[in-house]
């Protein structure tokens, strides 16, 4: 059996850590924290869904054929350039982007478009802590090189590179990463300077969450496949009341389907005794119902409880 025909592969599994899950082909998990804004499907260019806020300050952007599968931008004015840009490549799980696209939908409740204002635009930290606390709080280790700032997984699979620096308001501030590098096999997602650092920290603490993710096992990139969990999802389980069959429910079965197969052709002895069996059977219940029956009507109407036939 060829790899590609192994019914096994598109077996759905759980897989951890989250960081090292890839893409399961799809934007779902980031678009639906922002599922109620207008959505825009494109015809034309490399932007295939663009999603925006209502008065369209915040865009999100789903390239599907790039390298850069997500680009998010925020503005002060529909028309003004973007003062910050997130984007996120295509090993990038789509439960790590809701950690940024939850927030965004939070931060735009909770503000005046006539005003325009937002936290969505709050001035960046100075202080480059903040905008990866979970992965500190979460065990990440810390490392200063000329400028930069390392932070590395306890597992050293996934990491953030930070430059400390910030030589201009688009220039990189923050990225962060996951699994071996290489095209198919490293997660990135990068910040500009001017990102406020409350929304990199909801995408880190969405890094960090030690859920596992829903994937088939042919989404699990070989060179990654040895680095992860894998869970088979279990069955749902069965309806509350059903349980398994006991040696009386086998035996009734049995029995009925004995007396259909009679009752279609009786054509042995041991058909026949079914039948006068099941007739005696009949018999038996009818009697019963006959020596109930005087007792039910003397019940008033009104007083009587539905009447249940007799096994």
């Amino acid at each position: 059996m060829s790899p590609s025909s192994n019914p096994s592969r598109y077996e759905e599994v759980l897989v951890s850590p989250l960081y090292l899950a890839g893409s399961n082909g799809t934007g779902d998990a980031g678009f639906a924290p922002v599922a109620h804004w207008p959505h825009h499907y494109l015809d034309d260019g490399p932007c295939q869904l663009l999603v925006t806020s209502p008065d369209q300050r915040i865009r999100i952007g789903w390239f599907g054929d790039d390298f850069e599968l997500w680009k998010i931008t925020a503005s002060e004015e529909a028309v003004a350039p973007p003062r910050w840009t997130a984007t996120f490549n295509h090993v990038t799980p789509a439960e790590i982007v809701a950690g940024l696209t939850t927030a965004l939908a939070q931060d735009y409740a909770a503000s005046d478009p006539y005003e325009n204002n937002g936290p969505f635009l709050a001035d960046p930290s100075f202080n480059w802590a903040d905008a990866v606390r979970p992965l500190l709080d979460a065990g990440w280790q810390s490392r200063r090189t000329y400028g930069f700032v390392d932070l590395v997984s306890p597992d050293g699979l996934a990491g953030a590179e930070i430059d400390s620096y910030r030589e201009g308001p688009s220039s990189q501030f923050i990225t962060l990463w996951a699994g071996p590098r290489g095209w198919g096999t490293r997660a990135e997602a990068v910040f500009t300077a001017r990102t406020p650092a409350h929304l990199i920290a909801a995408t880190a603490a969405a890094m960090a969450s030690s859920a596992p993710v829903v994937r088939e096992r042919h989404m699990i990139h070989r060179e990654v496949e040895h680095l992860v969990t894998l869970t088979p999802v279990t069955p749902a389980a069965a309806p509350q009341g059903s349980r398994a069959p006991t040696p009386l429910d086998v035996r009734r079965t049995a029995v009925t389907e004995a007396v259909r197969r009679a009752a279609r052709t009786p054509r042995t002895a041991a058909d026949l005794r079914v039948m006068a069996a099941q007739s005696r059977t009949t018999s038996s219940a009818r009697m019963r119902s006959s020596a109930l029956a005087p007792a039910a009507a003397a019940r008033p109407p009104a007083a009587s409880p539905p009447r249940r036939h007799s096994r």
